[in-house]
Formats: C-alpha cells, sequence, structure tokens
C-alpha cells in the first residue's frame, strides 16, 4: 500500500502544481479585470476558449463564476497546504487533501451537470474539464488514506492511551 500512495501523491502532486498556476493566471481572468493580466495571459485565454468552444469561459454564467471564486478562495490555498504536505511528509495532508477532494468533486458535478445538461459542450471540451473529476475522486481516496504505517505521536509520545500507575 505505502507505494501505491506515493504513486498518488506524485500524480497528485503534478496536479496540485498544474492548478497552483493555472489558477490565479487564467481562471482568475474570469473574476478580475482583463486589464490586471498580461497580455499573453489573456490571449491563452482566448484562444484556449475558441479552440475548445468553451462557453462557460466566454459567456461567464453566474455559478461559474462562483465556481470560479471557490477555486481562488477555497481550492487554491487548499493546493498550496497539499503542496507542502506531500513535499514535508506531513501527517495532516490526508486531511486536507479529503477536504480538496471533496470541494472539488461537488463543483465539477454541477459543473459536468452544465455542460452534458446544456448539449452545448462539445466532446473535446467534455474530455477537458472531465480529469478534473478523476482528480477530486483521487484528491477524496488519497484523504481516507493515513499517512504511513508509523504510530501517530503527540509531540515526543506515542499518542496510544497508556495504562496509568497506581
Amino acid at each position: 500500500m505505502g507505494i501505491l500512495c506515493k504513486v498518488v501523491d506524485m500524480l497528485l502532486l503534478v496536479a496540485f502544481m498544474a492548478m497552483l498556476v493555472a489558477g490565479p493566471l487564467i481562471d482568475a481572468q474570469l473574476v478580475l479585470p482583463e486589464a490586471t493580466f498580461p497580455e499573453v495571459l489573456v490571449r491563452l485565454k482566448q484562444q484556449y476558449a475558441e479552440e475548445y468552444q468553451d462557453y462557460l469561459m466566454v459567456e461567464k454564467p453566474h455559478f461559474f463564476v462562483a465556481l470560479v471564486w471557490l477555486e481562488l478562495i477555497f481550492q487554491w490555498p487548499l493546493v498550496l497546504l497539499n503542496i507542502y504536505g506531500i513535499l514535508a511528509s506531513k501527517h495532516w495532508f490526508h486531511t486536507t487533501c479529503l477536504i480538496y477532494g471533496a470541494s472539488v468533486i461537488t463543483a465539477m458535478t454541477a459543473l459536468l451537470g452544465e455542460l452534458m445538461g446544456s448539449q452545448k459542450a462539445s466532446d473535446k471540451l467534455l474530455t477537458v474539464y472531465s480529469p478534473f473529476m478523476g482528480l477530486g475522486v483521487l484528491a477524496f481516496l488519497r484523504g481516507l488514506v493515513p499517512n504511513s504505517g508509523k504510530a501517530q505521536t503527540i509531540g515526543k509520545r506515542p499518542a496510544m492511551a497508556r495504562e496509568k500507575r497506581a
């Protein structure tokens, strides 16, 4: 189980690194003035929206803008914590990963429901958004697994209950 967790952690680390960059540089363009961003990033977002026919990026429906705010205010800090938690082998990593996964699954359920229900989304667009549901599920499942076989400690003492001596 330990090697599988390490492989999953490395997959999550790569995804978290991508989210670390994409969130503030691309997704934030939906909620902040375009003048805030360099022209090259604005063009990159526009090229993506045209190539993948991402009507959500173009039309900016209110629920989508709200999901972007959720990503920037809640999920992005969790991405930072998860990156640190993986690299520093922090004992709380599984908790933040579980929270992140649950949040992504919830947001992606609404998003994929819109994409499939509206019938406006191309198959190409669905292939862009669908992996994020997989990321959420993977993060959620990783959050359910303890970090390692090491005994939990409180300070320098084991966290297991000890018998009292009279």
